[in-house]
């Protein structure tokens, strides 16, 4: 028998026995024939005609494996895929017949073990009590494969992406069986991983005998992971199987590299992308200036662009400026984070995206991103916009919102242009209270300056002046407590998402976060008792603030935060200023919220920004020994992090 012959006959074959029926182990492979174009679909029985539509994998949770109909509706899927295997095979050695002898040979002797893997299927399927062909059968396979313009492309897309991918499948199910006691079905799964350990050892020989020289076996396999084949589809949902990979003579920089690798199997991506300096860089193009940060605050935005993990869902992209290593990735999976695809900023390509969630919409990110605009459906709520309006990144903001929800005279700040108006300011405020100045576009406790009574800064003033055209003038009060109260504008409204307890060093820089389910158990009692008591702050929560956000920000979709104090009077008693700054965008006390939801439910938890050089080496091994269960994890790279650690802790 000549392997044309064989190949015809699993590829055209009319009838489930002409298609299944083995061929010889040895043929004649001569007369190759000359190459065929590929048909539309394989040969099938009516009841086995492939659909865009059929069924894909929907398999039964752990506790219904003992479940006759769910085993055979899993096998009936599987058989179909081990019957379209064979049939791709089959056309590669009609489609290339110049393809050399001994790879042709290969794919023969793995064409008829795809054969045997779907007689076995069958087998167990009918024991289950479904007959092939009962469900609709999907073309999933063919249409990805089918079209291939060489070897190489069908080495890379069956054996090195969907047969990989099987590894993981394989062996997960095959223990899964032997646990409930179904030894056919472990049987089965078992001898089916130990084959496609050969296929993919077959297509690995072959992909480093065609790819280029010197490139390595992860950058060659990306580069033929066009649309919509992704690195990701060679892992299985299953538990990553590194032994099956080595076994078939992956190295290990590339099953560490694809262990970690994610990307969307479906679900259109959201791109997330860190830039914190919003503010000030809006102040310097008012003053038509580019804005460059300084050499710590360039540390800091390096250091900190992994709290956006925290709204980042395992198909979603993470835009960075430096990639984490592969080792710190696969400590955060450890950990039980769902990875994001990383990209750096600079390569997003042309994919359809389910929005845009960056820190802040800010002019630079909003120019860059407007390229990327119709990459999103006009159904998403998360669309591209242009810059955020001055005012809104701004104290101003702030101020705007006490108004709207019925605040005035000495409980609204000062905001002023010129040295004089504010020298007066700070006067009278002297006559009871030390001052506070803040620059107009800062933000985290930076550019602002205590004035006790009888002080006065001209320099700073001055300089703080031409940063941000204004300072808030405001007295200086005896923190209690910080909390940030955030929310999510919507189309439908203003969601309120939860709290957070700030903490704050004596001069009002931001270090951390607290949340937890109740967050006024984060508080003192008394504080607690005189929010609800003599605050109402539940109306405020419900009611006034959401209320002032509408007015203040119509069109605005996307998080906002309202930062609060709590503070004692001179005579002791409690007072609190509703608002002491808006931020329209996201915040850090918005990464703890959404950090405290990924991790284990009821825990509460803490984020803290580190100095690196102030963390000794235990506690460098402490804040990497935890997981989102419990104990502490460091969100950034600690060997790649210059100056600032970002931790986050379950409690």
């Amino acid at each position: 028998m000549r392997m044309r012959e064989a190949a015809e006959q699993v590829l055209f074959g009319r009838t489930l026995e002409e298609k299944l029926q083995l061929p010889p182990a040895k043929v004649d492979d001569s007369e190759p024939g000359k190459p065929m174009r590929s048909p539309a679909a394989p040969g099938r029985p009516p009841e086995l005609q492939v659909v865009e539509n059929g069924v894909r994998a929907d398999f039964p949770s752990e506790n219904l494996l003992d479940q006759d109909r769910e085993r055979g509706r899993m096998f009936h899927f599987l058989c179909n895929h081990e019957l379209l295997a064979a049939e791709l095979m089959a056309l590669v050695l009609l489609k290339f017949p110049d393809a050399p002898a001994q790879y042709r040979a290969g794919v023969y002797e793995a064409m008829r073990e795809e054969q045997m893997h779907t007689l076995m299927y069958l087998r167990r399927m009918r024991d289950c009590g479904i007959e092939f062909g009962e469900l609709p059968v999907n073309d999933y396979f063919w249409r990805l494969v089918s079209p291939m313009k060489s070897p190489m492309e069908f080495v890379t897309r069956l054996n090195l992406t969907f047969e990989q991918a099987n590894l993981d499948f394989s062996r997960h199910y095959s223990k899964l069986f032997r646990q409930v006691g179904d030894t056919s079905s472990a049987s089965v799964l078992e001898k089916i991983y130990q084959d496609e350990i050969g296929h993919v050892g077959h297509g690995v020989k072959w992909f480093r005998h065609w790819k280029q020289r010197g490139s390595s076996d992860w950058d060659a396999f990306q580069t033929y992971m066009e649309f919509p084949f992704a690195a990701v589809k060679a892992k299985g949902k299953a538990p990553f199987n590194a032994e099956g990979r080595r076994l078939a003579g992956l190295d290990e920089d590339f099953i560490s590299r694809l262990e970690v690798c994610e990307q969307s199997r479906g679900r259109t991506p959201v791109l997330h992308y860190f830039n914190p300096f919003a503010e000030e860089e809006l102040a310097a193009s008012l003053r038509g200036e580019s804005f460059t940060p300084k050499k710590s605050a360039a540390a800091m935005q390096g250091d900190l662009e992994m709290v956006m993990l925290a709204w980042c869902r395992r198909d979603d992209i993470l835009a960075m400026r430096q990639a984490p290593s592969l080792k710190h990735l696969a400590r955060l999976q450890k950990a039980g984070f769902d990875l994001p695809e990383f990209k750096a900023e600079d390569e997003l390509d042309d994919r359809k995206l389910g929005g845009m969630r960056p820190w802040a919409w800010s002019p630079n990110l909003s120019a860059r991103w407007q390229a990327h605009a119709d990459q999103i459906s006009p159904k998403n709520a998360w669309q591209w916009r242009r810059p955020l309006p001055a005012e809104w990144l701004s104290k101003r903001a702030g101020v705007r919102l006490l108004q709207a929800v019925g605040e005035v005279g000495e409980n609204v700040p000062a905001i002023l242009d010129d040295a004089a108006s504010i020298r007066e300011e700070v006067k009278r405020i002297h006559t009871s209270d030390a001052a506070l100045l803040k620059g107009l576009y800062s933000c985290a406790g930076r550019s602002q300056l205590k004035l006790e009574i009888g002080d006065w800064n001209t320099d700073w003033v001055m300089a703080n002046l031409h940063r941000h055209g204004a300072l808030l003038v405001e007295p200086w009060r005896e923190r209690i407590a910080d909390f940030s109260m955030l929310y999510e504008m919507t189309p439908d409204g203003v969601e309120w998402m939860g709290a957070t307890v700030m903490e704050n060093d004596k001069h009002g820089a931001y270090h951390g976060s607290k949340v937890a389910a109740k967050w006024t158990s984060l508080l003192e009692s008394e504080v607690t008792i005189w929010l609800h008591t003599q605050a109402d702050v539940l109306d405020w929560i419900g009611n006034r603030w959401p209320q002032g956000l509408q007015k203040m920000l119509p069109g605005y979709i996307g998080p906002v935060g309202i930062d609060c104090m709590v503070y004692r009077e001179p005579d002791g008693s409690l007072n609190w200023s509703p608002v002491v700054e808006l931020n329209v965008r996201m915040s850090m006390g918005r990464v703890a919220l959404e950090l405290m939801r990924k991790s284990r439910a009821g825990a509460g938890g803490c984020l803290r920004i580190l100095r690196k050089a102030c963390v000794s080496v235990g506690e460098m091994s402490e804040l990497q020994s935890g997981s989102l269960e419990a104990g502490s994890v460091l969100l950034n790279d600690p060997d790649q992090a210059k100056e600032f650690l970002v931790s986050w802790s379950v409690r």
